[in-house]
């Protein structure tokens, strides 16, 4: 009997972010593309997670990243899904959608095909948007692992960006 679809490790560093995201008040609201929705559904395997998560947007096509998340069409347009001023835009979309303090957001390319010279396969932007803050945005380039790799990668290093804002008290 499988009792989670993600490493332990992982689970456990969810577990302790929904622990603490509780205890400081904070709520949390996801943004995915290349992921699918893994995010949420890393933050959902935790018992008591609904305290925290208020909600998940799987915004996988472009139309979705629009109507959704309110990303404008001139800058899917003018830099593609797969850029900061869209995980930005993501970020801060999830942000004005929902009641929470917190959102992630991901974009990218998971493989095995869609990459280029200049956008290749394992290139993933990351956006956090937080009530009292700036958006940081955070680059990676997991490189061609395999889609399953890529999109776990991807999981984690947003995990790590809500750990962060988690961390750091409301000042708003």
């Amino acid at each position: 009997m499988v009792t989670s679809l993600f490493p332990p490790a992982l689970e456990a560093r969810a577990a302790a972010l929904v622990a603490r995201a509780t205890a400081n008040g904070q709520r949390i609201a996801t943004a995915e593309s290349c992921t699918g929705g893994l995010i949420a559904g890393l933050l959902t395997e935790i018992a008591g997670s609904s305290a925290v998560l208020e909600r998940g947007f799987v915004s996988y096509s472009n139309h979705a990243k629009a109507e959704l998340l309110g990303v404008p069409k001139d800058l899917l347009l003018q830099y593609g899904a797969v850029s900061e001023p869209v995980a930005r835009a993501m970020a801060e979309g999830a942000l004005e959608r929902s009641r929470v303090h917190i959102t992630v957001a991901v974009t990218g390319i998971a493989g095995p095909g869609g990459g280029s010279a200049d956008k290749p396969v394992g290139l993933v932007h990351f956006a956090l948007a937080r009530v009292d803050a700036p958006t940081l945005h955070v680059e990676r380039r997991f490189g061609d692992i395999g889609r399953g790799a890529v999109r776990l990668a991807t999981v984690d290093q947003a995990l790590s960006l809500l750990e962060q804002a988690v961390a750091a008290p409301l000042l708003a």
